[in-house]
């Protein structure tokens, strides 16, 4: 009985009960007025943050990820760019393997015009990223009429 703990204070909590954590916290104002005869509008602010720091952890890994990628994908584009520069190069040096230079020219230029989408497409992925960083932090306001 003497390992028993009892507990006579209302304030008093045990550190298995005591509040985890609140994932978000989310509240809106609602602003009315008029700007003279017959104008009315409302606005409406919808302000919240995280508290779970993991979830906004989890959004900055996202964003470098694809950062990293749309630079690789940027690295690409301009060796591919150098090399179709080259070839094309070679093709005027070269006249007796001018077509296979053309051709290598080719390839490389359709190789760094993919290599640009595939940065543009990551570029749009770390944009998006870091819209639901700032919605999960609560930065984003949203106003009506």
């Amino acid at each position: 009985m003497a390992e028993e703990k009892h507990h006579h204070h209302l304030f008093h909590h045990h550190k298995e009960e005591e509040e985890k954590p609140v994932e978000a916290v989310t509240y809106s104002e609602t602003a009315y007025g008029t700007g003279g005869p017959g104008e009315y509008y409302e606005t409406t602010e919808t302000v919240g943050y995280v508290s779970d720091q993991s979830k906004i952890d989890e959004y900055e890994k996202e964003k470098k990820h694809h950062k990293h990628k749309e630079h690789l994908g940027e690295m690409g584009a301009a060796a591919a760019g150098a090399f179709a520069l080259y070839e094309k190069h070679e093709a005027k040096k070269d006249p007796e393997h001018k077509h296979r230079h053309k051709i290598e020219e080719e390839i490389a230029a359709a190789a760094a015009v993919g290599s640009g989408g595939y940065a543009f497409h990551e570029h749009h992925e770390k944009k998006e990223a870091k819209e639901e960083e700032e919605k999960a932090e609560g930065k984003k306001h949203h106003h009506l009429f």
